[in-house]
């Protein structure tokens, strides 16, 4: 039986990539200015719909699974920023449950 070795970022690494992501964005200042410090900015569903979400839900597990749909379908070496592919109700429903839940 043959070890297959995984392509996907640990989840430590992801998370680093992104919070640099964010950090690098606000230092070139191409990162709009109504994102406060401390959270960033997600795209959802088909329409894009833009969200800003605090860098603490980084470390949430249901936040951390829609991480890993969007590195699978997307990866995050891309410029249109940081996607979730979901459909915006189901982003809607999983953040509203981390706002009541807390982890």
């Amino acid at each position: 039986m043959a070890i297959r070795k995984s392509h996907k970022l640990p989840q430590a690494v992801m998370i680093k990539k992104i919070l640099k992501r964010c950090s690098s964005f606000r230092k070139k200042k191409s990162y709009p200015e109504d994102v406060p410090k401390g959270h960033f900015a997600v795209y959802v569903g088909e329409n894009r719909t833009r969200h800003i979400v605090p860098i603490l839900w980084l470390n949430h597990p249901q936040f951390q699974g829609l991480l890993k749909r969007a590195e699978e379908e997307f990866g995050f070496c891309h410029d249109m920023g940081l996607t979730i592919p979901c459909d915006e109700v189901v982003f809607e429903s999983i953040i509203s449950l981390m706002k009541w839940v807390r982890h």
